[in-house]
């Protein structure tokens, strides 16, 4: 059904919650994996400054996590960019045209309407895309449950 999967990542739990269901429709369909970080800085006239202080070492943990997934014959690659603070929807939809993703696969918070107005949320912002469908993943879905059922409606 898909042929590539992009699983967007801050490096954050909320984002590593939605891996094993992106894993999961990989593995059935031996799609791509393509994996999006975001690097987003803040502009100002000194120059740019990372969101994240621990940029650095965010990229390398999820360039570990690549390297595992591809260890596990999992066909993935590991995409950075750099986009200004309140722009990582739009990059990681840039992205997904670019590797031609026929998914894209995030994390939510599950902030309401309002909260998410005023937070910002990323995943509300790539439903308003409409580059592909987006599978959100809430933050209180526990991943083991659910990544059973998909190996059940895979089959």
């Amino acid at each position: 059904m898909f042929t590539t999967i992009l699983w967007a990542t801050d490096g954050s739990e909320t984002a590593a919650h939605a891996l094993p269901y992106a894993l999961a429709l990989a593995e059935a369909d031996e799609s791509k994996l393509v994996v999006a970080h975001v690097r987003e800085i803040f502009v100002g006239r000194g120059g740019g400054y990372p969101v994240l202080a621990d940029e650095t070492e965010l990229r390398d943990t999820i360039d570990n996590q690549v390297a595992e997934l591809r260890g596990s014959g999992i066909d993935a690659t590991f995409v950075v960019r750099t986009s200004t603070a309140g722009n990582a929807a739009d990059t990681i939809a840039e992205i997904a045209g670019e590797v031609g993703a026929d998914l894209i696969v995030v994390g939510t918070h599950g902030y309401g309407r309002i909260a998410g107005l005023l937070i910002g949320s990323v995943t509300q912002a790539l439903l308003h895309k409409n580059i592909c469908p987006v599978l959100a993943i809430p933050t209180g879905a526990p991943a083991e449950a659910h990544e059973h059922e998909l190996e059940r409606s895979a089959s």
